[in-house]
């Protein structure tokens, strides 16, 4: 982790986005602002969509839910959240959500410390790809990233 250094202003439409696991993600504030402290981004997953079952070794993880309903699973069960709620995934917990909606879900997540934003980066180059992503590929980047899928 780095020092700080000097406040950071992000304003709107600076921040990058990227596509990937079907999902957009917007990185707010990264580590490059907050001194690698945490990362904080807007997350739109589609209909549908959601990650499977995964845990981060190296970040905690929580959300906030700011359009729609999501489904989160935590502690063994899934457990609905609606708009306005919040959610705590320490790391090493096995958890995920998904949109059991028929309009997008929206949630600003954390993650401290900062890293999940190079992480979603590398793997929006891989789903970028004309051919697709390498998912073999997807599996390395995130073992590089101390994020391992669990279950089917």
């Amino acid at each position: 982790m780095s020092a700080l250094t000097a406040p950071s202003i992000v304003m709107p439409g600076a921040a990058k986005t990227h596509v990937a696991f079907g999902d957009q993600a917007t990185f707010l504030l990264t580590g490059e602002q907050t001194g690698g402290r945490y990362t904080m981004f807007r997350y739109v997953v589609s209909p549908g969509g959601g990650p499977p079952l995964h845990r981060h070794d190296d970040e905690d993880e929580w959300f906030l839910v700011l359009e729609g309903s999501g489904e989160f699973y935590g502690d063994g069960k899934w457990t609905m959240v609606p708009e306005g709620g919040s959610v705590f995934m320490p790391r090493g917990s096995v958890h995920s959500f998904r949109n059991p909606g028929h309009s997008p879900l929206v949630l600003l997540i954390h993650t401290s410390p900062s890293g999940f934003e190079t992480f979603f980066a590398r793997c929006g180059e891989e789903f970028a790809k004309e051919s697709g992503p390498d998912m073999d590929a997807i599996l390395a980047i995130a073992a590089e990233h101390g994020i391992a899928f669990e279950g089917p």
